[in-house]
């Protein structure tokens, strides 16, 4: 048993060494600029959405598009989330902030792409 733990964690500490992050964000660049910086482009038109300029009160359904984020939202952020920012703040610094950003930019990229997958893919 000590042999099988000791071959998991070599494979482990390569997983989840340099090259996980490597891989990580030269993926989330390669959509970024592949989408062409889709996350800014289309950055006016998502606020255009919030804010309620193509509601219409005759379209069926229920919810408005802020009401179906916020839910979006309230599934995906949980506790690990919210503290994980606070804990980043206060052991890195205001620093911190700023590499949060940058990967969330990344992330937007990356996960608009598995995102088209799913639908595209879907089983109907």
């Amino acid at each position: 048993m000590a042999q099988f733990e000791a071959i998991v964690e070599k494979f482990a500490a390569l997983a989840w060494g340099p090259w996980l992050l490597v891989l990580l964000t030269g993926g989330g660049l390669f959509f970024l600029l592949y989408s062409r910086l889709i996350p800014f482009r289309f950055f006016k038109h998502a606020v255009e959405i919030l804010s309620g300029k193509y509601n219409n009160p005759d379209d069926p359904g229920d919810i408005t598009h802020f009401q179906a984020l916020s839910s979006a939202l309230a599934g995906t952020v949980g506790m690990g989330n919210i503290s994980g920012v606070a804990i980043a703040i206060y052991t890195a610094g205001p620093g911190a902030i700023f590499w949060m950003w940058v990967s969330a930019i990344v992330g937007m990229a990356t996960k608009f792409f598995t995102c088209s997958l799913a639908v595209m893919y879907r089983g109907r």
